[in-house]
């Protein structure tokens, strides 16, 4: 099969294309024909080595496709289902093997690429709104990288809740888009200092929450936006990793809290995964929770597909077909 395979960690240029053995499903494992995948920043962590991962692998975390071979003691699903997964490395491929623990099947009225580009964003959206911190009607809540993939779906999922929210994008462009999600202030951080303005809009009070998938280049100032007793809520790094800092700062600060979540934790169960899948696929199916995806490319392309992201020339969800 056709495959993006990395033997050596670094940029985009290490992504190559090659043709390696289709894998096998073992126990409990499915064998999956992949329609599209999903890329992710943990997809870039992997790649740059800031995440590790023993050399050679298939990168990606997140696919739907057809179930095409079952391994042993697989009840649970058949050949010919439609399924879709994340959290399982290995889908920039044209096949996949993925427990069938880790499965979830596709609605009817959802197409392989909505799965694909829902499972991975949307559960994140989710526990991000739902559990690190419970979104309460009447919050003001901060959303970094509004017109991000994570961030237009978490926009969706705060104003369900009942919030106004903030967030911050780097071009009018962008902004537009944050503003059809359902955002009600959008700060061009590109044109002005985000945190003054965080204040600004909120009488000088802070926000309870922020969302910051960011890292390096927002931390200190997305801790300058909260209330006191408020919740740094750092999901990602896409500027880069944040150093060490010194924890007196939440106290002097307000005693904040700061929590560095990841989907797995907040999935670590069938019930929870079902949960949380299950209420993104739905809401999709509705169409109260809308996806962009304008953003494909072909396998062959993984590389241009991470410069792109990484550029932030994209909006909304970045997809690879096979």
């Amino acid at each position: 099969m056709r495959a993006i395979q990395i033997t050596q960690t670094g940029g985009p240029e290490v992504l190559a294309l090659r043709e390696v053995p289709t894998p096998t499903p073992g126990p409990g494992e499915a064998l999956i024909q992949i329609e599209a995948c999903g890329v992710n920043f943990i997809d870039v962590y992997f790649r740059e080595g800031r995440y590790p991962a023993q050399l050679p692998f298939i990168p990606g975390q997140e696919a739907a496709g057809t179930v095409i071979a079952l391994g042993p003691d697989v009840g649970a699903v058949k050949i010919g289902d439609r399924v879709a997964w994340c959290g399982v490395s290995g889908t920039y491929a044209e096949f996949a093997v993925a427990p069938v623990s880790k499965l979830i099947a596709i609605p009817e009225d959802i197409s392989a690429r909505q799965a694909a580009a829902a499972m991975l964003q949307g559960m994140t959206a989710h526990y991000l709104a739902h559990s690190t911190y419970a979104i309460q009607r009447g919050d003001d809540v901060l959303i970094h990288a509004g017109a991000g993939g994570v961030g237009l779906l978490l926009t969706q999922m705060a104003k369900q809740r009942g919030a106004r929210v903030l967030t911050t994008v780097s071009t009018e462009e962008k902004a537009a888009l944050a503003r059809k999600a359902g955002a009600d202030e959008m700060i061009l951080y590109t044109q002005e200092d985000f945190a003054a303005k965080v204040r600004e809009l909120t009488g000088g009070k802070g926000v309870p929450v922020v969302y910051d998938s960011v890292g390096k280049t927002t931390f200190d100032g997305s801790l300058a936006c909260l209330r006191p007793r408020g919740v740094m809520v750092l999901y990602g790094g896409s500027s880069g990793a944040v150093p060490p800092f010194d924890l007196i700062q939440l106290s002097t600060k307000g005693s904040l809290y700061v929590t560095r979540p990841t989907l797995k934790d907040y999935a670590a169960t069938r019930e929870e995964l079902e949960l949380r899948a299950g209420d993104v696929l739905r809401w999709v199916a509705q169409g109260s929770l809308k996806l962009r995806l304008e953003h494909s490319y072909p396998l062959a392309e993984a590389a241009q597909a991470h410069r792109d992201l990484e550029a932030r020339k994209t909006t909304g969800k970045v997809l690879l077909i096979p």
